[in-house]
């Protein structure tokens, strides 16, 4: 389906223009939100401080790159995918300038639990879920050896499972500077299955990988997916179950069991499932779409899983970072090289039982470079981990290991999955929040405890991608009476 990207269309230019009309309704949407604010890179900090960036640093960032911002579109095929890592060997499938807007199509990891509402018909899924006994549309699934010699799941053993779009470089960008996401939009993927017009698809897996495994009630180890279904036309914001089903042992095109769900992409058989549409009757679960994993490319390895996140960002896995959000991430490579990928219509705290709702999403975000020279004195001088600011709020991330890459050695993306806990990841999000308030409303150690413990909530983020998550939350009007 053309969307103003495919120049072979006949009617490319309506739509190009169809697009562009839409973009600029959404960035006005959500200038006036005040999350972002006048100048197309200027931020709040200019409209009375309530911004982590300063009014002389966004006048510094927009000084770099006058004039009107440029438009891209990125696709999610196979050509533009990598799945189940970050990498700083990447090149980037395109580049921008600091203050430029991308829209980004993503795809849920999880379309093969129902081929016919999540892939069938829709060209650029098919591509990137294409798997016959000669080929797969992408081969490399995980950081994991390419020639599965491991596990003998297949090509990147499964060691990171998110399809990521990307990645985008800015030009510019080097280790030492911030990068500033802003979230324009996120809407659903519409399935493109004529017989499902209208709609869009997730799944939900209660997986092998999840809190409540071991913790069953009859003690039998069970994976259950429930598909549900969204309104993609946007006439009403709530999802509701369609069906769910035990998973079975499933063999892959290239003659590998899966005994579990254990490697990405692996297409489900139906004719071997039972499927239950007597599931969830009468709930109706509101969505709040957001990425799951969005973030840049860690330089401690040419090949980092997808699953924990870390200090650039990645599988945050916070319901949070959606539409009118803004995300600041730690520059660690030459370019930043954001990926987008693991998108969600909704998801609780704690991500319990594995994963959300995962269903494909298209989001439009503006990339905003500052340069270290420019953060001397601001709230982002010692930024070294990603921070979601909203119109309202301030959210820090913590996780049992700030930065595992680097505090767990060489056997860091192993070893990590047998080392989490809350009680790190909450001393974590301790440690954040308090140099936070310290350093940007210059609280005292005594003044910044206190108010954290009547003022924070802290929250945890997701038990499940084996760094696990810890947020605190800090309302901006806590401040209010401040000069």
């Amino acid at each position: 389906m053309c969307r103003g990207d495919d120049v072979n269309c006949p009617d490319f230019e309506l739509h190009r223009r169809s697009f562009m009309d839409d973009l600029a309704v959404e960035r006005r949407s959500f200038l006036k939100s005040g999350v972002a604010a006048s100048g197309g890179i200027a931020a709040l900090a200019s409209t009375g401080g309530l911004s982590l960036v300063t009014p002389a640093l966004a006048q510094a960032s927009a000084a770099r790159h006058p004039g009107q911002p440029a438009y891209h579109y990125l696709p999610a095929n196979a050509e533009t995918v990598h799945w189940g890592y970050f990498s700083k060997t990447l090149k980037p499938q395109v580049e921008i300038e600091s203050g430029d807007i991308v829209t980004i199509e993503t795809l849920t990891h999880h379309a093969a639990d129902d081929l016919e509402r999540m892939v069938q018909g829709d060209p650029g899924a098919e591509s990137v879920y294409l798997w016959t006994g000669e080929r797969k549309g992408v081969n490399r699934r995980g950081a994991g050896p390419i020639d599965a010699s491991l596990h003998g799941r297949g090509a990147g053993e499964g060691l990171g499972v998110h399809i990521m779009t990307g990645p985008v470089a800015v030009r510019g960008a080097r280790p030492g500077d911030i990068l500033e996401v802003r979230i324009l939009d996120c809407k659903p993927r519409p399935c493109a299955n004529p017989a499902f017009a209208g709609k869009s698809f997730g799944s939900n897996a209660a997986a092998w990988w999840g809190f409540q495994y071991n913790d069953l009630l009859d003690g039998a180890k069970r994976e259950v997916i429930t598909i549900y279904e969204i309104d993609a036309t946007g006439g009403r914001d709530w999802a509701q179950a369609v069906y769910n089903f035990r998973w079975v042992p499933q063999t892959d095109p290239y003659g590998v069991v899966h005994a579990t769900i254990d490697y990405p992409g692996v297409p489900v058989d139906h004719s071997l499932t039972e499927r239950n549409y007597d599931v969830l009757k009468g709930v109706r679960l509101p969505i709040r779409p957001h990425f799951g994993t969005l973030g840049l490319a860690p330089a401690e390895a040419d090949f980092v899983d997808t699953i924990p996140p870390s200090y650039t960002g990645g599988n945050i896995d916070n319901w949070r970072i959606g539409k009118g959000a803004v995300m600041y991430y730690p520059v660690s490579v030459e370019g930043a090289l954001l990926s987008v990928g693991d998108p969600h219509a909704s998801q609780g705290d704690s991500e319990l039982c594995g994963t959300a709702i995962e269903c494909s999403l298209t989001g439009t975000f503006q990339l905003v470079l500052h340069k270290q020279a420019d953060l001397g004195g601001t709230a982002l001088e010692a930024l070294n981990y990603p921070m979601l600011e909203t119109q309202t709020e301030w959210l820090v991330h913590g996780f049992s290991f700030a930065n595992y890459l680097q505090e767990l050695g060489p056997e860091a993306q192993s070893a990590i999955y047998g080392k989490s806990s809350v009680d790190l990841a909450l001393r974590d999000a301790f440690r954040k929040m308090r140099h936070f308030l310290m350093t940007t409303q210059g609280l005292t150690e005594d003044e910044a405890i206190s108010l954290m413990s009547i003022g924070v909530d802290f929250g945890i983020t997701q038990v499940v991608d084996g760094n696990w998550g810890v947020h605190a939350i800090i309302k901006k009007d806590v401040f209010a009476g401040r000069a």
